[in-house]
Formats: structure tokens, C-alpha cells, sequence
């Protein structure tokens, strides 16, 4: 067998459809199947059933592309050991950020990581934590920055930063008139918050759970801004990480922020890699610069 047809195989098994599966790969669909038949014939199994509105992996065929990945990310390993023996910096690294992170936190580092790392190219994904760990696990992501905890076996963790959490409201609201807040001021409160899978919702709800307050149950919020212009509408409140609220970011309309007394409710950011990663050193060296941005960003 050969490594193309593990390739095709592993994103058929991925996307579930051969037209979808060739345009990934950028082959066309005959070059697709013809490999994925050879790959059947060789192994001397059905690997896909194959049907007009359906395609759906054996059994054997499930085991084999689980297989196939990991065979597959060690071919990627040995790949980053050749790429990384002149300069560990150059190459492309492959960095995976959840959404109410990644627009907030990369116009302070990409400036700085660009001119310490020239040569080096980020491919950047933006998915939700659940998504970002499936992606380390099988070798589609160099790294990730994530919130911790993160409960996940053979991964490496470099603490970056803790950020607070502030409390956005309209300005006709009455805590407004607080300069600071404290989690007693939102027991009994009703809050906005995202909708399942994002990591903010998790730490949005430990916050609550503390403050004896509870979510709006007929509204859940695809992303960070989409709960910025509610709160601006004045459906309601919600907690945002300060980074969202600092420069570059505009000040929203009717919005209005209120940090809260020390110690804050926060998150902590940690830059996450697999232990047996080739790039482990220098994702160490990359860490110390992903630390090194305007302290003020997170202060009250």
C-alpha cells in the first residue's frame, strides 16, 4: 500500500462523500476511488459501503482509517524532524486557537512572532476546543492554544497568561452605576451566554454557579460578538475575556464594561502540544514569546 491511498482513504473516512473526499485531496473523483479500490484489493477487505446517497465505512473499515491516521501522523513527525534539523524555525506550523480567543489575542503576538521567526509561516485554525483536541490527537495541528483545564493524556501544557472576565451591560442597566462588580451583584442575575461547545460558556457558567445566577435558556450565542450587539440591544447581560474588549476592538454602542473587584473570575491560556511532538523544543522557545505582549491587556 501506499501512503497517497491512506491519504484519500483517511479523508473519505473523514467527509463521508467521494466528490467531497476529491476536491480535498485535489484529484479527481475516478483517481480517488480507482486508489481506494487498490488500497481494498491489497488488504483483501471492504473497506466502504458504497451506495447512491450514502457512504459509510465497515467495520474493518473504521479500524483501518483510525490506523491509517496515525500512520499518517507519524509520516508527518519524521516530515517536522526533517523540516525542523536546519532551523527549527522555518517551515509552516500548524496552530489551531478556539474563537473567543483567536482575534482578540493574534493582533498583539503575530506582529512580534513574525519578526522574531521570519521563515516561519502559521497555518491558522480557529475551531472549538473539543474540535482543536481531535485535531492534536490525530495529527492535523502542530499546537493549539486552549483554556485550561484541559483533560487529555500525552499533551504538553505551557501556561501563557490568566485573563479576567468582565461583565458587558447596557447602559440603562442599574449595575452600571457600580464602578466595580463583584459576584455577589449578579446573584439571582440572568445571563446571555454561547451555545454548547465553546469553552467561554463552560467558564460562563462556573461564574453562576458561584454567583448563585443562571443563563437565559431561549438564547444561545454562536459567537462573542453575536452576544455584544444583544447586550446592546439590551436583551440582556453577559461576561466577556478583557482581551475583547481592549485596542484594536471598537467600543460597541450602549455597551458598557464593568471590571470586577480582585480576585476576578478568569480563564487561563496555555499553549498545548502532543508529548511525542519532533517540534516540542521549539514549541517551548515559541511559548516564551506567546508571554511576551503589553501586561496592561489584562489588567482591570
Amino acid at each position: 500500500m501506499n501512503l497517497r491511498a491512506l491519504q484519500y482513504f483517511v479523508k473519505l473516512a473523514e467527509l463521508r462523500h467521494f466528490s467531497k473526499a476529491a476536491d480535498a485531496c485535489f484529484v479527481s473523483q475516478p483517481t480517488l476511488s480507482t486508489q481506494i479500490k487498490k488500497l481494498e484489493e491489497e488488504l483483501g477487505v471492504q473497506l466502504v459501503e458504497r451506495s447512491p446517497k450514502n457512504i459509510m465505512l465497515t467495520p474493518v473499515g473504521e479500524e483501518i482509517a483510525d490506523r491509517a491516521r496515525l500512520v499518517l501522523s507519524d509520516i508527518d513527525q519524521i516530515r517536522a524532524v526533517a523540516r525542523r534539523s536546519g532551523n527549527p524555525a522555518e517551515g509552516t506550523l500548524r496552530l489551531g486557537l478556539f474563537p473567543t480567543l483567536a482575534p482578540y489575542f493574534l493582533p498583539h503576538v503575530v506582529p512580534s512572532l513574525r519578526k522574531q521567526y521570519p521563515n516561519l509561516r502559521l497555518q491558522l485554525a480557529e475551531e472549538k476546543t473539543e474540535d482543536l483536541l481531535r485535531m492534536l490527537r490525530q495529527g492535523e495541528l502542530d499546537a493549539a492554544l486552549l483554556a485550561l483545564p484541559i483533560n487529555d493524556e500525552g499533551l504538553e501544557v505551557e501556561t501563557l497568561f490568566e485573563e479576567p472576565f468582565v461583565l458587558a451591560l447596557h447602559g440603562h442597566h442599574p449595575l452600571v452605576q457600580r464602578p466595580r462588580i463583584t459576584t455577589e451583584d449578579l446573584e439571582g442575575a440572568e445571563l446571555l451566554l454561547l451555545e454548547e461547545g465553546h469553552c467561554m460558556r463552560d467558564h460562563a457558567l462556573a461564574v453562576c454557579a458561584l454567583a448563585n445566577a443562571h443563563e437565559r435558556v431561549d438564547f444561545h450565542a454562536t459567537s462573542m460578538e453575536t452576544l455584544r450587539q444583544m447586550v446592546a440591544a439590551d436583551v440582556g447581560i453577559t461576561l466577556m475575556p478583557i482581551l475583547s474588549v481592549k485596542p484594536p476592538m471598537a467600543a460597541t454602542e450602549n455597551v458598557v464594561i464593568r471590571h470586577f473587584e480582585d480576585p476576578a473570575p478568569s480563564r487561563t491560556i496555555a499553549l498545548v502540544w502532543r508529548g511525542s511532538s519532533a517540534l516540542s523544543s521549539f514549541l517551548r522557545e515559541l511559548g516564551s514569546c506567546l508571554k511576551d505582549f503589553p501586561p496592561s491587556l489584562l489588567r482591570q
